[in-house]
């Protein structure tokens, strides 16, 4: 289904009801694959900015995030081109929480509107996010920012992404980098 016509139920089944859960978490080329045979255009329409149709509801906005924040890093695993949406995902992510749109979706469903910020570069973004992740129900997601957030606080960037980004690691990255549980 290689197709811009495919709706967000489309995107939200397949995350929410054919994948497992471990499934997003961990590195496996044929889930990387699959998802770029199944949603590679679709990810080309995301891009450019063509699904905008799909704001309209809250399940839609939260579809075209998926697609933006998490699809283009399973299809571009280890390339600079998977880290290239995460301005406009996490542009449409503000959006969907200024509208509020955010409260139509179940906990599971909004930590993946929320992964945008987490995703994020920006120590601002990172304090906003510790807020949306302390609502109840995302408990167990806020581990997972605050982490995040201390490694922006310390190094103002994630240091796991430097080669691939081709961006030069400070010494104290390279340490860090030597850490068990250093990268995501």
């Amino acid at each position: 289904m290689n197709s811009i016509h495919a709706m967000p139920d489309t995107v939200l089944d397949f995350w929410f009801k054919e994948t497992a859960p471990r499934q997003w978490w961990i590195k496996s080329e044929d889930f990387d694959r699959l998802i770029e045979s199944r949603f590679g255009g679709l990810l080309d329409a995301a891009e450019n900015c063509e699904l905008y149709g799909w704001r309209e509801t809250a399940g839609g906005r939260l579809a075209e995030i998926i697609v933006l924040d998490q699809f283009s890093r399973n299809i571009h695993r280890d390339n600079p081109r998977a880290f290239a949406n995460d301005r406009l995902a996490l542009a449409l992510a503000q959006t969907a929480v200024a509208l509020k749109a955010d409260l139509e979706l179940d906990a599971t469903q909004r930590a993946f509107l929320y992964m945008p910020y987490m995703h994020s570069e920006s120590p601002l973004i990172h304090q906003l996010a510790v807020a949306l992740f302390s609502q109840a129900g995302m408990e167990g997601n806020l581990e997972f920012e605050l982490r995040h957030k201390a490694i922006i606080d310390r190094f103002g960037r994630y240091p796991h992404r430097n080669a691939t980004l081709g961006r030069s690691s400070t010494p104290e990255e390279i340490e860090f980098l030597k850490t068990p549980g250093s990268s995501f």
